[in-house]
């Protein structure tokens, strides 16, 4: 990866980002920032090319999205390379949690996307002459502020609903991940080249948050925000100013409840793949883990047994690392501040709960105990590898803990009891919810993907996350001619009284009112015709 030349430098950047191996802290190289010009002459170049883009048939569309699964494919390894060195994940998440997502991603659009997106034909009500139908129309520049947990799939997943939408689309990735983002870029160019499109229906840009601002007043028709609730409320005021609508994705605090009659091993290592995934850097980790109290300590004790056995290094190669480092600097900081301030208020650390004096951007897995709801820890994101583990002695006081955050983006359920799962889940607030699992709901794409509260709003995923990058429009047309002139001036004086006719006849219920609605009806007729 190092060897990679810069690509697509824009114009105007004077300022740089440098980049970090956040395992080992070596220095990857510069990239160059996105000035707020740049970001505009992006999106007006965007803007071109999806004039020719969004002429094109779902053929092309689809033969766009199989080159680019085959690019993917044929290039994973160096994907994982790429993403490796610049997040400090493992190989393993790297093939597992980015690359296999996103071509499961394409895969479904190219079966599914005409379905969902041709002209759809609907009942025409009351005007029994004309015909009805929704078109999805392309919205035409979209933009995508994504963050740096998922350097690969959060580019790549995001663009592609829009693109086979008909849309161009503009993304401003992380400045945590910059470097990773020429060889991305280098891998769509080939792509779009290779089918005749403009390179610039899908463009990368780098920067901070001065960029990102750029981008979402630039007039773009649509903007998919993925990151903190911090940075949404920014997002969201400056797409007020021109009334741009959002889909935002905004993290969570979610809930995994551990019934007592569940199986004990799938409870615990869904726990443990929730909770340290990524290590933590995940908008679906299970950042509480809710156990009842007669399975609660069978559960703890595994899960301290596998937690104390977890590898953690530098991940240079596959195979020699359990979790890997976190992403930058500053993310340590906000877990090792949670962590102590929930120590110091009586929780007790099982496993890690310490970050440990060595280079690199590193963070153990931990798991605590004794944790209250009203620690900062329960309440507040960690995005980071800390398992919090809170007992209760019922379903009903497992729900009310598991709602009692401003988040709700996903949760999970485990019980043998398939009602009794089923009537927690029913209960959870939350966008998904996956029983006797953690997070799968994600992987089926024909599941919309998105959070209520403070989770955000907007799906991602599914038909409704396909059909979110397009303008529905109505059309009404002729089943057969009616050359009926609709003449409703001048108005005579029995225009009224005819209305009210119709309408009791249309609209009341019981067949005695109807009856007397068409007598009506017919004396007004009479009577408007003898004068």
């Amino acid at each position: 990866m190092n060897a990679v030349t810069p690509i697509r430098t824009p114009p105007g950047a004077s300022e740089m980002i440098e980049c970090i191996n956040p395992a080992t802290g070596a220095a990857l190289g510069r990239m160059p920032i996105a000035t707020p010009e740049d970001v505009r002459a992006a999106v007006a170049r965007a803007r071109i090319a999806q004039k020719a883009w969004a002429r094109t048939s779902f053929a092309k569309r689809r033969a766009v999205l199989n080159r680019l699964l085959d690019t993917i494919v044929a290039n994973r390894r160096a994907i994982c390379d790429a993403v490796v060195e610049d997040s400090g994940k493992t190989y393993e998440n790297a093939l597992l949690g980015e690359v296999m997502p996103v071509c499961n991603k394409i895969r479904w659009l190219v079966r599914n996307a005409e379905r969902y997106l041709k002209p759809e034909q609907v009942p025409s009500g009351m005007l029994m002459h004309k015909k009805g139908r929704i078109e999805y129309r392309p919205l035409g520049v979209v933009a995508c502020i994504v963050p740096w947990n998922y350097p690969f799939q959060n580019i790549f997943a995001s663009f592609v609903a829009p693109l086979v939408a008909g849309n161009a689309v503009v993304i401003k990735a992380s400045e945590a991940v910059a470097w990773s983002t020429q060889f991305f870029q280098k891998l769509i160019d080939e792509v779009l080249d290779a089918e005749g499109v403009s390179r610039d229906t899908v463009q990368i840009l780098n920067g901070y948050g001065a960029t990102g601002a750029a981008l979402v007043r630039a007039r773009v028709q649509k903007i998919l925000f993925i990151g903190s609730v911090g940075n949404g409320r920014h997002i969201i005021e400056g797409s007020a100013e021109h009334l741009t609508p959002v889909i935002m994705e905004l993290g969570g605090k979610d809930p995994l409840i551990v019934c007592d009659d569940a199986d004990l091993q799938q409870a615990v290592h869904s726990a443990l793949g929730g909770c340290f995934i990524n290590l933590g850097q995940n908008c679906i980790a299970a950042e509480r883990v809710i156990v009842q109290s007669g399975i609660y300590e069978r559960f703890v004790d595994e899960v301290r047994k596998y937690a104390a056995a977890m590898r953690q290094k530098v991940p240079d190669r596959p195979g020699v690392a359990d979790v890997g480092a976190i992403n930058t600097a500053q993310q340590v900081r906000v877990i090792d501040e949670l962590v102590s301030d929930a120590l110091a208020n009586g929780a007790r650390a099982l496993v890690g709960g310490e970050k440990p004096d060595v280079p690199g951007n590193y963070y153990p897995p931990t798991v605590l105990v004794d944790v209250t709801p009203a620690m900062r820890i329960a309440n507040e994101e960690v995005f980071g590898p800390v398992m919090l583990i809170m007992k209760v002695a019922s379903d009903d006081e497992a729900i009310a803990l598991a709602n009692a955050t401003d988040f709700g983006l996903h949760s999970s359920v485990f019980s043998n009891d398939r009602r009794r799962a089923e009537r927690i889940a029913a209960q959870l607030e939350a966008g998904a919810t996956c029983i006797n699992d953690f997070g799968m709901c994600y992987l089926n794409q024909d599941l919309p993907f998105g959070g209520v509260k403070y989770s955000g709003f907007g799906q991602m995923n599914g038909r409704d996350g396909l059909r979110a990058y397009t303008c529905p429009k109505a059309v009404l047309s002729d089943r057969f001619p009616l050359r009926i002139p609709p003449k409703l001036y001048p108005v005579s004086p029995a225009d009224y009284a005819r209305a009210d006719a119709t309408i009791e006849l249309m609209f009341s219920r019981g067949l005695g009112r109807k009856l007397k609605a068409l007598g009506s009806l017919i004396r007004v007729s009479r009577t408007d015709k003898q004068t």
